[in-house]
């Protein structure tokens, strides 16, 4: 049986870069996941590219500043889950025996302001439901009433985040905040104020995948890849951007599903990963995703976020990083950033975040449309 391993990754800074276009972004990226792989672009048999809102055949743009070898491009979009879905074309891919290297890398230039185009229908827009943090904030005000979560829970789900990614260079945001200012921040969309959002930027990611056997002729610092999920919404579903809303209490929510699949396919479950890097484009969402991941009961994951439980030293690290909340979401890099953030993790290279003697890890992304992704990485 084929073993999928990440031989090497890298990203460039998520942020804001008027100097910069996403040629740029994209390219930087790959060169570092090469380099980091000790490898360059004439090794890559195949690439499969991801971005949101570039123009079309994006992929072959970004490869050109890197040689563009005549290797069969596929762009991929997957909305929040692009980077994600790449990883996962590259996963099959290499088990497949297709091909042996193949290279992932997603890159954005986000547009600035609430990001749209993500299937809304016409009255959507036009009655100003068109907007992500409405979802968002309609969907952790339901855990609210449901279960008890208060404000001063996602409060602390953004201060961890910042005060994580004080310590990650690739992070837009790096300074700590109090509980305090993040509740007093200005409103956006009740009960989630400004920090407790995150924000649309630019960057890039990008992973080297390859068969075991031929990591090993240049890298011996390479991750084995034990799950890669796509899970998409069904007919049962209801479309909201954030989460699937089960059409009745015993139909399980999308991220559930992908989470089962993904234990499933790696032999593992939630109490065998130490750390995870989850879906957090708001403060509630890191809270809902952690329940129905697996890694607390429906209900817990506020009192257990507030009791230190996803912190670092806690039971289950969540986005020590400083997750997307901190780092930001370039739309179509974003899940590959995470997937290279739990790289390190393993490789024992996270620096002041370092989860300790970290071996399971397990990224989750949640893309608009429906379409929720889980990968699950050993060392």
């Amino acid at each position: 049986m084929t073993e999928v391993v990440i031989a090497g990754v890298g990203m460039h800074e998520f942020g804001r870069y008027n100097d910069k276009d996403y040629r740029t972004l994209g390219s930087v990226a790959a060169q570092r996941a090469l380099k980091d792989a000790n490898m360059n672009m004439k090794d890559v048999q195949a690439a499969f590219c991801a971005n949101v809102y570039e123009v079309s055949a994006s992929g072959h743009n970004v490869l050109e500043r890197l040689g563009l070898p005549g290797i069969p491009i596929v762009n991929v979009e997957n909305a929040c889950a692009s980077g994600a879905s790449a990883v996962r074309l590259a996963y099959q891919a290499i088990k497949s025996g297709q091909y042996d290297i193949v290279l992932a890398v997603g890159f954005e230039k986000s547009p600035r302001g609430f990001l749209h185009g993500a299937g809304y229908d016409h009255w959507q827009e036009s009655t100003g439901l068109g907007a992500n943090p409405l979802y968002f904030a309609l969907n952790i005000h339901e855990h609210m009433v449901k279960y008890g979560t208060t404000k001063e829970q996602l409060a602390h789900i953004a201060y961890k985040s910042h005060k994580h990614a004080v310590h990650n260079r690739y992070a837009m945001f790096r300074k700590e905040l109090s509980v305090e200012e993040i509740l007093q921040a200005r409103m956006v969309c009740d009960p989630l104020t400004l920090y407790m959002l995150c924000a649309p930027n630019d960057g890039g990611a990008a992973a080297v995948i390859c068969n075991k056997e031929t990591a090993e002729r240049f890298t011996q610092n390479y991750v084995t890849i034990a799950a890669s999920v796509l899970e998409t919404r069904r007919r049962r579903d209801m479309f909201v951007p954030a989460v699937s809303a089960p059409a009745q209490a015993s139909y399980p929510f999308l991220a559930e599903r992908a989470a089962q699949s993904a234990y499933k396919m790696a032999g593992l479950g939630p109490e065998d990963i130490d750390v995870a890097e989850i879906q957090d484009v708001d403060a509630g969402s890191e809270i809902i995703y952690s329940e129905s991941l697996g890694f607390c009961p429906i209900g817990e994951g506020g009192p257990r976020a507030l009791a230190g439980e996803t912190s670092l030293g806690g039971r289950i690290p969540i986005n020590v990083s400083g997750g997307i909340l901190s780092r930001g979401e370039p739309v179509g890099a974003s899940s590959l950033g995470q997937i290279a953030e739990i790289t390190w993790q393993l490789r024992g290279e996270a620096g002041p975040n370092q989860v300790q003697g970290a071996k399971v890890a397990l990224s989750h992304s949640e893309g608009a449309g429906g379409n929720s992704c889980v990968t699950i990485l050993v060392k």
